[in-house]
C-alpha cells in the first residue's frame, strides 16, 4: 500500500510516499532552508591589513591562473587562449591556443589545473566546452608543457554536458592526488540527480583519467552530486576538509539569490533542485553557509587559515573565518573586502583566488565577460600581502 502525504514547508510543497525501504521525497519545486550561519557579512571597503598591487593587465576575462613555479604561471582566458606570465611580465603570444574551444556565453575555456608532481610530469589540464554534431559539451584535456607550449597528449574526461551558462568549469588536484571536477547543471535542474549523468555534480578521476576504485559508485566519476553551477574547489589546511561554491538559482522555480558554500563528502547528495540551504531533509546535506542576496561565488582558496572567495555580481573578495570541531564546522565571520555595498565593489566581478609559491594572494578579475562594466586595464590579477 502507497501513502500520499501533501506537506506544507517554507511555502513550498512537497509529497511523500511510503516505499520499500522507507520515506522517499519528491518535490514539486525547492524546499528552502534558512542560512545555516548565524553571523552577518560585514562590508569593508578598504581593508588595512593588505597591500593590493596590480599584478598583470589587459587580459580578456581570464577565469583560472596556475603557478608553474615561482617564476612562471599560465593563465586561461575564456576565449580559448592560455598565457605565459615570467616574472611578472605577460607574454603577449599565447603559449598555447586552443582551436577546440567553443566560446559561447559562459563557456570556453574555464578551469587550469597542475599535475601534482609537476615537473617530473609535466602535464597542465584544461577544462573547456566544445561543438560535436551541432550539441555542446564540457572535456577535460592534458597537456605536455615543453617549456615552449603545450602540446595535445589525451582527453582525461569528454561529452560532460555543455550550454550557453550553468557550465561548472573549475579543476583542482586534492591532496589524494586526484582530480576534480566541478560540472553545472546546464539551466536543466533535473540531471543534477541523475548518477549517470555527468552534470550538476563533482567528479573524480585519476590523473590518467581512470576511475579510482575507491570512489563512491562503481565504475563511476562521480564523487558527489545535487549541484547546480559549482565553481570553486578548495582544500581545508588542517583538516584536509573538501569544500565547495555554488551558484544558486536566478530565475527557476521564481527564486535568486540563495548562493552556497558546501564541505563535500564523497557520494553525498547536496541537494539541488530538491533543497537550498539549511532544510535538514535527508538523504540532502546542508551548506555551511547560504546568502539570501546573489553573492556568485566562483573561484576559492584557503590563505592564512581563512577561506577567500572570488565573487562576481556581489564584486567582493569574501573572507570567512571558521572553526571546526569532530569534523564539524561553524562560521565565526564574514568579510566582503573591497565592498561596501551588496553589489558595489572597487575591483569588479572577481572570478578566482589562488595563493602564490611567494604566499601572496592573487585574484582575478571578470568585468569583460559581457555582464560587468570594464575598469581601465580590465581584466587584471592583482597581488594582495599583508602589511
Amino acid at each position: 500500500m502507497k501513502i500520499l502525504l501533501s506537506i506544507s514547508l517554507s511555502s513550498f510543497l512537497f509529497f511523500a510516499f511510503l516505499a520499500a525501504g522507507g520515506i522517499q521525497v519528491a518535490f514539486a519545486e525547492p524546499v528552502v532552508g534558512d542560512p545555516p550561519q548565524t553571523v552577518k557579512d560585514s562590508f569593508i571597503q578598504e581593508p588595512e591589513e593588505y597591500d593590493l598591487q596590480v599584478w598583470v593587465e589587459d587580459l580578456e576575462i581570464p577565469w583560472s591562473l596556475v603557478f608553474l613555479s615561482s617564476e612562471r604561471a599560465l593563465v586561461a582566458e575564456r576565449p580559448g587562449r592560455i598565457l605565459l606570465i615570467e616574472n611578472g611580465e605577460l607574454r603577449q603570444e599565447p603559449y598555447k591556443e586552443i582551436e577546440e574551444v567553443e566560446h559561447v556565453g559562459e563557456g570556453g575555456l574555464m578551469g587550469l589545473a597542475r599535475h601534482p608532481d609537476y615537473p617530473d610530469e609535466p602535464y597542465i589540464y584544461a577544462m573547456y566546452t566544445y561543438r560535436e554534431n551541432d550539441s555542446l559539451y564540457n572535456g577535460v584535456a592534458r597537456y605536455e608543457d615543453t617549456g615552449n607550449t603545450l602540446s595535445f597528449e589525451r582527453m582525461i574526461v569528454e561529452h560532460i554536458p555543455g550550454h550557453r551558462v550553468h557550465n561548472g568549469g573549475r579543476i583542482a588536484f586534492g591532496p589524494d592526488g586526484m582530480l576534480y571536477i566541478t560540472t553545472g547543471d546546464i539551466w536543466q535542474a533535473e540531471i543534477a540527480q541523475d548518477k549517470n549523468n555527468l552534470g550538476g555534480k563533482i567528479l573524480r578521476l585519476t590523473p590518467e583519467g581512470d576511475i579510482p576504485g575507491d570512489n563512491p559508485f562503481q565504475d563511476s566519476p562521480v564523487f558527489s552530486l545535487g549541484h547546480r553551477n559549482p565553481q570553486g574547489l578548495a582544500w581545508h589546511p588542517e583538516t584536509g576538509s573538501l569544500f565547495s561554491s555554488e551558484h544558486g538559482p536566478s530565475g527557476e522555480f521564481g527564486l535568486r539569490g540563495k548562493d552556497i558554500i558546501n564541505v563535500i563528502d564523497k557520494g553525498e547528495n547536496y541537494g539541488w533542485p530538491r533543497v537550498l540551504g539549511a532544510a535538514d531533509i535527508e538523504p540532502y546535506i546542508d551548506p555551511i553557509i547560504m546568502w539570501i542576496e546573489a553573492t556568485p561565488p566562483s573561484g576559492m582558496t584557503f590563505w592564512n587559515n581563512k577561506l577567500y572567495v572570488a565573487t562576481l555580481r556581489s564584486e567582493a573578495l569574501v573572507r570567512i573565518a571558521m572553526e571546526h570541531e569532530n569534523g564539524a564546522y561553524s562560521i565565526t565571520g564574514i568579510d566582503r573586502l573591497f565592498a561596501d555595498s551588496q553589489f558595489s565593489g572597487s575591483l569588479g566581478r572577481l572570478r578566482e583566488a589562488v595563493v602564490g609559491p611567494d604566499g601572496a594572494l592573487y585574484v582575478l578579475t571578470s568585468n569583460r565577460d559581457g555582464r560587468g562594466s570594464p575598469l581601465p586595464g580590465d581584466d587584471k590579477i592583482y597581488r594582495l600581502t599583508l602589511k
